[in-house]
């Protein structure tokens, strides 16, 4: 499952933040600079040149050869006369996609600098070593990358210039092949994917056959704040892909919106947009040559797609100051992976986020939010099968109380606002106006049963608050032993009691009578035996004691409880001055040694290497290694290792762990 960063919402990082992704550690600038010490160019170990950086599916059909810039022209340059839109020539990859995104990239110098970082050239410091930066699931990562790239008789198979000395473009498409996994996961796509990936920004569809009166404003507006914008044509089967209009249109095809204009013509005003093909050839031959007018525009292309670098409305003038909230989040079989509103079995385990809208927009007796859900990774994983996910959201008004809702709940409320449809896109986002007041957002997949890790970003006009289900523990006092192994009768009694109420609760919440209990009904089991558990810690449960059907049986109910009553004991115990957190120092989360000298503790489920300590039952909880904290949340009870969130390996190995 998704293991956070951190809990909760998160604050919108800025550029400069920008983290490596090298497996080393190190930085653009010291990759740099140790190769220039010794003498070398850069070859990044973790994208080689070789056919697993290319294709994942299948093998070059011609003998790819990787040669770095110098080996394919005299004189190479990383940037000649500016990056302009003339520099994106597609080449044998299906990614016309990222190209159009690229293109539109180039009329904001501003995203463009930010993307293409001014550091770096050929000539002196040259390294062989080049470095861009991209926006992942609310972080921006500095990609590195060397720079060999695949040609076949000394010309690049891929993305160009049209200026054969110049390489940026080239290098940027490497490095975003980098970001996910290889040149092949680039097939296919929507450009409103990466021109969010360039950005950060925020994605808005719109149909043209059903756009609004002042679609042509919208458009304008959008090209002077510097959004980016796309368009395609739609195709019916996949026959169509890549089909030829009689007026030189590609179906299926990715394009960029470059321009919009108004010219007089006889007397008459005439509205006119331009439009550019990645391929840098086959053109509109209707009239107005390289351009089109505005209506021409409507009628034969379908989808239009806007980033926007802020939420602002394109309807409205003034630009506003906006506060965004983040929540990393995942949906897992059988624990929080319920489906849509359809599955009402099953759809009150999804993650619930918590909204509370207090202050009504200027002069509006409403606020304003946007909400964007994004599942993340689809693209890195196809290589494994995983395909785009059909997601969307529902926003629910909050009855007050702070348990996750249950079954009944939705079955007797309806939504007050929700997607507008479950589309399979990587990110689906809408626009709303709600009372002020406390809601309940919940993401789901369409289906139920289906995982993945989400993003949802939340844009509001004023400051709203929203937080995830924190982990609260409600434990109930279990018996007190003495430690020499035995029961006393007081302390038999006791357990006889527990023992007898959770076999109670288990055939209660064993609604067919056939042994098992479905692990989406294990949460309100729980919460009846007194524990209540954030999402990510029953996905941990359920993962460790669910059988592949989602069904626990009774010994794996009784095992988990009598665990989970343990581990409420020892964390007690050892909390003695703050009741939500703990802090252990090394040799209280050292594995217990074998008993004789010299013995290496040995694997299995029974293992002295499984960290004897204890839960860390609050969210937000610091696990100190001397004076280096970092955020974690454990749960390692008895032998039984169950899980690990974020845990500090570096500091583990350090001890020879």
């Amino acid at each position: 499952p998704y293991l956070p960063r951190a809990p909760g919402p998160q604050e919108h990082p800025t550029p400069s933040n920008a983290r490596s992704t090298r497996s080393s550690g190190q930085s653009f600038e010291q990759l740099r600079r140790e190769c220039l010490q010794k003498g070398v160019l850069f070859e990044d170990p973790d994208f080689p040149a070789t056919d697993s950086s290319l294709f994942y599916s299948e093998r070059p059909q011609i003998p790819f050869v990787w040669k770095r810039p110098g080996e394919i022209v005299e004189d190479p340059a990383f940037i000649l006369g500016g990056a302009t839109r003339t520099d994106i020539c597609q080449g044998e990859l299906g990614d016309c996609w990222l190209l159009a995104a690229i293109a539109a990239l180039t009329l904001n110098e501003k995203a463009l600098a930010r993307v293409v970082p001014q550091d770096q050239r050929f000539g002196p410091g040259y390294a062989g070593i080049f470095h861009f930066q991209f926006w992942q699931h609310s972080e921006w990562l500095d990609v590195v990358v060397d720079d060999r790239l695949p040609t076949f008789r000394d010309r690049l198979i891929f993305l160009h210039s049209a200026d054969h000395n110049e390489f940026w473009s080239a290098l940027l498409e490497k490095a975003y092949a980098k970001l996910n996994g290889s040149y092949e996961a680039l097939k296919g796509g929507s450009a409103i994917e990466a021109m969010e990936d360039f950005t950060g920004g925020v994605a808005e569809t719109f149909a043209t056959k059903e756009a609004p009166q002042n679609f042509y404003e919208i458009l304008e507006k959008a090209l002077q704040r510097g959004s980016l914008v796309g368009c395609s044509i739609d195709i019916k089967n996949s026959a169509e892909s890549e089909a030829r209009t009689p007026f030189g249109l590609i179906k299926g095809h990715a394009y960029t919106v470059t321009g919009i204009d108004q010219v007089h013509v006889r007397g008459r005003k005439t509205e006119l947009i331009r439009v550019r093909n990645p391929w840098g050839q086959v053109e509109w031959n209707g009239a107005w040559s390289d351009r089109m007018a505005f209506s021409d525009f409507k009628a034969h292309f379908d989808k239009v797609e806007i980033c926007n670098l802020t939420p602002d409305a394109l309807e409205e003038d003034a630009p506003h100051k906006w506060e965004v909230t983040v929540h990393q989040g995942s949906w897992v079989r059988g624990s929080t992976a319920g489906g849509c509103r359809n599955f009402l079995d099953t759809f009150w385990t999804n993650p619930q986020i918590r909204l509370s809208l207090t202050e009504k927009d200027d002069g509006q007796e409403a606020c304003t939010l946007l909400v964007a859900l994004m599942q993340k990774d689809r693209r890195k994983l196809k290589r494994f099968g995983a395909n785009v996910l059909t997601i969307g959201y529902a926003i629910y008004q909050c009855p007050g109380q702070e348990d996750h809702l249950d079954k009944d709940f939705f079955r007797y409320h309806a939504s007050q606002a929700r997607s507008k449809s479950f589309i399979n896109l990587r990110e689906v986002s809408d626009r709303f106006q709600l009372p002020p007041g406390d809601y309940i957002l919940i993401p789901s997949t369409f289906e139920p049963h289906q995982e993945a890790d989400f993003c949802l970003r939340i844009f509001s006009d004023k400051k709203a608050i929203s937080r995830g289900n924190t982990l609260v523990f409600s434990f109930t006092r279990s018996a007190q032993t003495s430690g020499n192994g035995k029961l006393e009768f007081d302390e038999f009694k006791v357990f006889w009691e527990k023992l007898k109420t959770w076999t109670n609760l288990f055939l209660r919440f064993d609604a067919d009578k056939s042994g098992t209990m479905s692990s989406y009904e294990l949460r309100t089991a729980l919460r009846a035996a007194g524990f209540q558990l954030s999402r990510h810690l029953l996905q941990l449960v359920v993962l460790r004691y669910a059988d592949q059907d989602l069904q626990l049986g009774f010994d794996d109910f009784l095992n988990c409880l009598v665990r989970l009553e343990n581990a409420s004991r020892v964390f007690q115990a050892l909390s003695t001055k703050n009741k939500e957190f703990i802090h252990l120092n090394i040799n209280e989360v050292r594995p217990r040694q074998a008993s004789r000298s010299g013995t290496q503790p040995g694997p299995g489920p029974r293992s002295t290497r499984s960290i004897n300590v204890c839960m860390m039952a609050c969210e937000g909880s610091a696990f100190s290694f001397g004076a280096k904290q970092q955020r974690t949340w454990l749960l390692c009870v008895g032998p039984v290792h169950l899980a690990v969130h974020r845990i500090v390996a570096t500091a583990l190995r350090a001890t020879g762990e």
